[in-house]
């Protein structure tokens, strides 16, 4: 006859398991299944429908040979490291002052993490009007006598990138900013205070002490900011639908473009999966070495 105690402990045993073996059981098939099967996808010949006939290496050969797909490649380079470099410096120089305890730092606060709350879609729709010769900046410029101010980088195949660049970094460097102004707020004021009695000025302080005390949280934006900016998609859509012509396209919008409007449906897998290989280039690296770590160093 079975005892309360072993009910009890079949139930602690069991239950979290069958609570979250729903959960586990979705994620393994609409996420690690489904990216399984796009790998295999980008192995065949498949065109508007999946074929799933074993091609070889032929969609990745006709990737590498794409001009648009190496200027995706390029562009994300040069969003990757205005986005990321752009949006680390100005989050880190807004933390450090508003750490000098300014006034209505609670409503500054939320200025600068307001961008954060909106989608990339309405961040990308409100500057594509501001940037719009027609109708924002340039316009406003005239209007205001300037009549050789001008702005056309939206319209410019040559510049149409950097105006990407501008709206994330509008949208992010709050969130950075949340980040850094968190992790000082942690660093313990007996080290910053010995430094001051020692005669080390504000600036040297931060460089020397509070910033390499921040190693953790820069590893962690850092990785945030990579995966935006590699899966970057409705940004580019919303601002410049990767135009003129494809000039400001990333991966993410090439593989769009392939899989679903150009019925190139291996070629789009094989992008996405070179977008995966890059993701997990930079994810693996960084939990391998968090991994590694003693927990009771």
């Amino acid at each position: 006859m079975s005892t309360p105690n072993a009910h009890y402990g079949f139930a602690e045993r069991w239950l979290p398991r069958l609570v979250l073996a729903p959960s586990f059981l979705l994620t393994l098939v609409f996420l690690y299944g489904f990216i399984a099967w796009n790998g295999y996808l980008s192995f065949t010949s498949s065109r508007l429908l999946p074929n799933y006939e074993w091609a070889g290496l032929v969609q990745y050969a006709t990737l590498f040979e794409n001009e648009r797909w190496w200027v995706a490649v390029r562009n994300l380079g040069i969003f990757a490291v205005l986005f990321i470099g752009g949006a680390m410096a100005i989050g880190i120089v807004l933390a450090v002052l508003l750490d000098q305890k300014v006034r209505c730092e609670g409503a500054i606060r939320t200025l600068y993490l307001y961008p954060m709350a909106l989608s990339f879609v309405v961040t990308g729709t409100a500057w594509k009007w501001m940037l719009n010769p027609g109708l924002g900046l340039e316009k406003l410029m005239h209007d205001w006598g300037f009549t050789s101010f001008t702005f056309d980088w939206l319209v410019n195949s040559e510049m149409s990138i950097y105006t990407v660049v501008i709206a994330g970094l509008w949208q992010s460097s709050g969130f950075v900013m949340a980040l850094f102004l968190a992790g000082l707020r942690g660093v313990d004021d007996s080290i910053i205070k010995a430094a001051q009695i020692d005669g080390a000025s504000l600036p040297r302080i931060y460089w020397k002490i509070v910033l390499p005390a921040l190693r953790p949280v820069v590893f962690s934006t850092l990785m945030i900011l990579s995966h935006i900016a590699i899966k970057s998609f409705d940004l580019v859509m919303a601002l410049t639908g990767g135009g003129p012509g494809f000039s400001s396209d990333l991966p993410a919008t090439f593989m769009y473009s392939m899989a679903f409007t150009r019925g190139q449906t291996g070629l789009g897998a094989a992008s996405a999966m070179m977008m995966l290989a890059t993701v997990a280039a930079i994810v693996v690296p960084y939990l391998y070495s968090e991994l590694r770590k003693d927990p009771n160093a």
